[in-house]
């Protein structure tokens, strides 16, 4: 039935709107793919030590990059500039050989997307969060190594360790419930979970007089969670706050085409930019916490200081995601296609 509603909609789309359609959908499906190359290529720079691209392009003089100092493996380099070609073509190729898809179902199937991803960090920041505080109480209260052990205690105590044992595991856990639990994005009980965690540390405080570092580091980590993760589906709800006086005036094809416009000069380049800068290299923003398992210095507190920069990541990844998807459906909302979604004025100021 779906397949049948597409061709029919293709083809009683007029000619002069196929350019745009087949232009908007290849534009879509190459920048969303480049996002996981991107992601993909920094792995193996980061994690697995190859040279990265801009050591090729360095080495062959290209945009004015510095010939690296020392040797690579110029295979590496070369593959890892191939992921990039290969997220160009494949998506041309598959645009090509769907022509019936719509750029609604465009959207909808990348909205998917982005998610799931937000479900399952955050599962994955639920399970880490108290699977950490858990082990931070217990060394701040010298039990540890009675409830587990002294050499493992003294591993526990080293932020690799834990990051790699305790929380990777979790974050893999949450991936896991996310694709199966799909009900609900957890944006209410987040929320409910930071409200409890203060309110544990206003009781502690003040009625027991007992405070740690570890019970500020949950708090932070949730809401830091909550309010990165949350923007992307915002963005989806039009629930960012817009400060103008012509938008609420104009129809909804000059919405789409202003909506359009916005992702494309303003959204993803920001999105861009944040990845960039913070995978430039192993000190940067959100590469340098991440690849060193940074913590803070506040002794016995949470090991997840180096999550916390992660968060900045995943935050553009969901928001250019989310950015593409948003974008078909402007497109598609000035070509006036059927099947527009319908806004609630009132959600966005």
């Amino acid at each position: 039935m779906l397949m049948m509603t597409e061709l029919s909609a293709a083809s009683t789309t007029p000619n002069n709107h196929v350019a745009i359609i087949v232009a908007t959908r290849m534009f879509g499906w190459v920048m969303l793919a480049l996002t996981g190359a991107f992601i993909v290529s920094n792995y193996f720079t980061f994690w697995q030590g190859w040279p990265g691209v801009p050591k090729l392009f360095g080495d062959l003089g290209l945009f004015g990059i510095s010939a690296p100092k020392k040797d690579y493996s110029a295979t590496q380099a070369w593959l890892q500039l191939l992921v990039y070609g290969v997220a160009v073509v494949l998506p041309i190729i598959w645009t090509k050989m769907s022509p019936a898809r719509t750029l609604r179902r465009d959207a909808e199937a990348i909205m998917a997307i982005a998610v799931y991803i937000i479900r399952a960090s955050f599962w994955a920041i639920l399970f880490i969060g108290l699977a950490d505080m858990v082990i931070s109480f217990l060394r701040v209260e010298g039990v540890l190594a009675a409830a587990v052990g002294q050499d493992l205690a003294q591993e526990l105590g080293r932020s690799r360790f834990r990051g790699a044992v305790v929380h990777m595991p979790l974050f893999a856990a949450g991936a896991i419930v996310a694709a199966i639990m799909r009900s609900s994005l957890g944006f209410h009980w987040l929320a409910v979970l930071v409200v409890t965690a203060e309110l544990f540390i206003v009781i502690s405080r003040f009625v027991f007089s007992y405070e740690q570092a570890f019970q500020g580091d949950l708090v932070r980590f949730w809401y830091a969670g909550l309010f990165l993760f949350a923007s992307a589906h915002t963005l989806f709800e039009d629930g960012h706050v817009r400060v103008d006086v012509l938008y609420t005036q104009f129809s909804s094809k000059t919405k789409g085409l202003v909506n359009a416009i916005g992702c494309v000069t303003l959204g993803l380049p920001m999105c861009w930019l944040i990845l960039i800068i913070g995978f430039l290299g192993t000190s940067s923003i959100i590469s340098g916490p991440l690849v060193n398992y940074e913590i803070s210095q506040s002794g016995f507190g949470m090991y997840v200081k180096y999550l916390m920069a992660a968060f900045l990541g995943i935050f553009s990844i969901t928001m250019m995601v989310q950015f593409i998807s948003y974008f078909m459906e402007s497109i598609a909302d000035w070509l006036d296609q059927p099947g527009a979604r319908i806004r609630s004025e009132a959600s966005a100021h």
